[in-house]
């Protein structure tokens, strides 16, 4: 599996981007996660084949995952960026689904082996 970011850049507090991640292979789930200086790279959201999508609350009605439907591509909207959105962002994979017990877990960092180089987002007040 290969995976890699697009559509990073700056914007002001308020603004919107949409990031994108060209797959390669097969997934069946993918996730974007964040990380920003000094920081624990952390779980944006999450989506499966059938899919479900799980946000971090942080971003819950501002951010949006989403799929092409030959799985090639991975989009993360976001709207009503903050500045604490500021932070480089990744793209990341699994190839087998979730056992019950790790369905709670979607959003953990160890959930997922294969990862894009990421591209940083930075929000502006």
């Amino acid at each position: 599996v290969q995976l890699e970011e697009s559509g990073g850049g700056s914007v002001l507090a308020g603004g919107s981007l949409r990031l994108s991640c060209a797959v390669s292979g097969y997934t069946a789930s993918m996730a974007w996660f964040r990380q920003a200086p000094g920081l624990e790279r952390e779980g944006v959201a999450t989506i499966g084949r059938d899919g479900r999508t799980t946000y971090a609350d942080s971003v819950k009605g501002r951010f949006t995952i989403s799929q092409d439907n030959a799985y090639n591509t991975l989009y993360l909207q976001m709207n009503s960026l903050k500045p604490e959105d500021t932070a480089m962002y990744y793209c990341a994979a699994r190839t087998s689904g979730f056992s019950w017990y790790d369905t709670f877990r979607r959003l953990a960092r160890d959930m997922y082996d294969y990862w894009g180089q990421g591209t940083q987002v930075t929000v502006s007040s």
